[in-house]
């Protein structure tokens, strides 16, 4: 079972059924796909197997990513009926909220960077809900009925998506506008990244985030929205980073690696933290 007909059931099972029924339908799916999707289940053990100081990775470790990604699906289906301000308060605990008022009061916007750990999805929504001008850029999915129902629920609390393909011209105006623009910065999906060290490894990372940071001058600022506990959440917010004056202008690769440089191990830090909510398939670390 892949993740395309994941993300059909849960989205039909959270449609019809209340939430506790529908949990344990998408879990025991989850389960069906670990037993019998051989590539995802190695691809997760792979990936675990870096995150170890041992190299040795349970059964029970990569089912756990398994079952924390069919959470992340059934949370984010069922977004607009149970995220209300209310819950937002009894269930999500922020810290360090004040960095985000803190950037904006500046009038640059921010490049909010995170990555496929958590319910990132979820984080999109709760922002907007706490009054932050928020905008999303967002890979486009191959079926354009999976990409309309992912961007009507990450614009049903108020967040603007903004497609991969018009990114370039889009962030900029967004950030002019003193938005905070979200971005995905730990996998590299279009083979146009930065080589860097990740985890103790080589591997291409996006690069996407420190250009338009380095572009219009807003700060970066390092955000993950976790599951802390069985229908608690956690944001943590970390401190915003400048980037440098462009000396003559000229923006080069090297430049930008070493911003990278400077938000990346937030991102290392969250997902050795996290290890069964870092949410990839695929093995990491492929030449």
């Amino acid at each position: 079972m892949g993740n395309y007909y994941l993300y059909r059931i849960a989205q039909f099972l959270a449609k019809i059924l209340p939430y506790k029924l529908s949990h344990a339908l998408v879990m025991f799916l989850c389960d069906l796909h670990y037993c019998f999707s051989m590539a995802d289940r190695q691809a997760v053990k792979s990936n675990l197997k870096v995150l170890s100081n041992s190299g040795l990775v349970s059964r029970a470790q990569v089912r756990a990513v398994f079952r924390n990604f069919g959470n992340y699906l059934l949370e984010f289906f069922t977004m607009t009926k149970r995220l209300q301000p209310s819950f937002v308060e009894s269930n999500v605990h922020i810290k360090n909220i004040e960095y985000l008022n803190e950037v904006l009061q500046k009038g640059k916007g921010a490049v909010l960077v995170s990555a496929h750990v958590g319910n990132w999805e979820m984080g999109g929504a709760v922002l907007p809900i706490l009054g932050f001008p928020l905008s999303v850029v967002a890979l486009a999915h191959k079926d354009p009925k999976v990409n309309a129902l992912f961007n009507a629920q990450r614009e049903a609390f108020g967040a603007m998506v903004i497609q991969t393909d018009v990114a370039v011209r889009r962030v900029g105006e967004h950030l002019q506008r003193n938005r905070l623009v979200a971005i995905l910065a730990d996998r590299d999906f279009g083979n146009h990244g930065i080589m860097m060290d990740f985890l103790g490894l080589k591997t291409m990372i996006p690069k996407g985030a420190a250009y338009f940071s380095l572009k219009t001058g807003a700060p970066i600022v390092p955000i993950f929205f976790l599951c802390s506990t069985e229908g608690h959440f956690e944001i943590h917010v970390h401190p915003p980073i400048d980037p440098p004056v462009l000396p003559d202008g000229k923006l080069t690769e090297q430049i930008a690696k070493e911003l990278i440089a400077k938000y990346l191990p937030f991102i290392e830090e969250e997902i050795k933290k996290n290890p069964s909510q870092w949410l990839l398939f695929r093995e990491f670390w492929q030449s």
